[in-house]
């Protein structure tokens, strides 16, 4: 893997508060970002919100404020959540920045326009507010937009096309080629190949501003408006100084493998429309180098709506379980690509029967009972476990490069499960002496490795494990600039690990 990573996530529409498919996608990309930088890669990680657009135009004018207003009233929210999440960002992009996004945007679209990319012309068609985007009836359901139930508006204006048809030969090679452009997971890849077979149509780049005034007005020509798709997409490229800061883009952008992480709606849009552009205006192609697409979050199996009553509000989940517990449930209970449901039920379940039961009480009964010995550890070489341990972290690794996020997770906890059996079957309460020393040691050090595979999924609380245990290195374990040394994967590793700390409760019961 190269050693320099660029990794974003989609930017959030903030007409209204974050919700838990937010949540999904920012916690996907910290696990994958953390996993990167534990394992010695130098990452930039970046999210941010998408402030322009008719939605936001329209929402404001419901509420009788500007639209400027509208989103300085709701980013903090996005960005209150994240900061909740631990998510561990570098850089939180805004499209009305006009000091950092605007000029990348407004050199792309000139680039585009150069190369004959752009064209304008007059377009009679359907549009839907809630897709911010231009629609057909083939793409309706007795008339109305399937993800919003809202029939599209029909228009006629004269808007500035980006000629997307004409790239769809050489989309095809890049998303199938060795050293293209990769779609994670497989199938994923699949579904956006198939839109190729369909044929590509050109896409409006911009509305006039009688439609469309809130956004960045198209340079050197009055009266349009840039369309979403030069104006988000480009906070991937303003970010790392796209056209503006040349030795950052080529830090960031010419010379690093670049991931987007998005959900599945918005794939074709990432797999098609900005490669084209990205090519058409003379940037380098890949980067991007790969998408890792999740897929959308139900609750107790039906789509999150208000009208419905089943909205989830993560800040809720948050205050009453915990900040690691929804990061857990997140990534064990969806595999990455597909859709997954939050049930309140499943969660309590897994709430008591993972994290408070299986790996805070096993964790607790060993460093009491190794208290009651004189808290000092000796772990003891065993062969059998030193075997062990390097084919866990082989396979760890693996999983983890391949994105298979919720088997890497399933595997530590399927280590404590095995411990948990292992505690019970050795009955250590009837042990005395030396034998029941260097079984709780045992024990101890496979905690202690417990702790570093959980580090990016439930960050804090693998930091509690360690810090419990004594480990020398568990005060530094939540900077950007810790990484996991090879020794610490090996059975007995940390040599200078002598004693155990203080035994406390990791997860608290939570009353209904």
């Amino acid at each position: 893997m190269p050693k320099r990573h660029y990794i974003t996530t989609a930017i959030d529409y903030p007409n209204a508060p974050p919700h838990m498919g937010h949540v999904l996608e920012k916690v996907l990309a910290d696990v994958v970002a953390r996993w990167w930088r534990l394992s010695g890669r130098e990452v930039r990680f970046q999210v941010g919100t998408d402030e322009h657009g008719l939605k936001i135009q329209q929402t404001a004018k419901r509420e009788g404020i500007e639209p400027s207003t509208l989103v300085e009233r709701n980013v903090p929210l996005f960005k209150d959540v994240y900061d909740r999440l631990d998510i561990s960002y570098d850089v939180f992009i805004r499209t009305t920045d006009r000091k950092r996004h605007w000029p990348t945007v407004v050199a792309l679209w000139k680039a585009l326009r150069a190369s004959g990319a752009l064209e304008k012309r007059t377009y009679k068609g359907l549009y839907c507010v809630g897709c911010e985007k231009f629609v057909t009836k083939k793409d309706l359901v007795d008339g109305k937009c399937p993800d919003h139930g809202a029939a599209p508006q029909e228009v006629s204006e004269e808007n500035w096309f980006f000629l997307l048809a004409r790239e769809q030969d050489w989309l095809r090679d890049l998303l199938t080629r060795e050293d293209g452009y990769r779609i994670e997971p497989a199938f994923r890849a699949n579904e956006t190949l198939a839109l190729l077979d369909q044929g590509l149509e050109d896409v409006s780049f911009s509305r006039p501003v009688s439609s469309l005034s809130w956004g960045i007005p198209v340079p050197d020509e009055e009266g349009q408006t840039m369309y979403v798709w030069c104006d988000a997409l480009t906070n991937y490229l303003s970010g790392v100084g796209g056209f503006v800061d040349s030795a950052l883009q080529k830090q960031w952008w010419d010379d690093a493998e670049v991931t987007h992480v998005i959900g599945k709606d918005i794939a074709r849009f990432h797999a098609l429309i900005w490669p084209a552009m990205l090519k058409t205006a003379g940037l380098p192609v890949p980067p991007p180098h790969r998408l890792l697409i999740h897929g959308f979050i139900t609750s107790d199996g039906q789509k999150m709506s208000k009208s419905l009553g089943n909205v989830v509000d993560p800040k809720e989940v948050m205050e009453q379980y915990g900040v690691d517990a929804l990061r857990f449930f997140l990534m064990y209970e969806i595999p990455v690509g597909n859709d997954g449901d939050f049930s309140r039920k499943r969660f309590d379940e897994m709430y008591d029967a993972k994290l408070r039961n299986q790996l805070g009480n096993l964790l607790n009964r060993v460093l009491v009972m190794i208290r009651k010995e004189g808290e000092d550890l000796t772990i003891p070489g065993s062969a059998e476990d030193a075997q062990r341990a390097v084919e866990g972290w082989s396979t760890f690794a693996t999983t983890m490069e391949r994105f298979e996020i919720h088997h890497a997770i399933q595997q530590a906890f399927h280590l404590v499960d095995v411990l948990n059996v292992g505690f019970d079957r050795a009955k250590p309460w009837t042990m005395k002496g030396e034998e029941k020393a260097a079984l709780l040691a045992r024990f101890a050090e496979s905690l202690r490795h417990v702790a570093l595979l959980l580090l990016p999924f439930i960050p804090k609380t693998a930091q509690q494990i360690s810090e419990q245990l004594g480990v020398p290195y568990a005060d530094r374990m939540l900077e950007k600039t810790f990484t996991i040394r090879p020794e610490w994967k090996t059975w007995g590793g940390c040599k200078e690990w002598k004693r155990i700390g203080e035994p406390s409760i990791l997860f608290a019961p939570v009353e209904a």
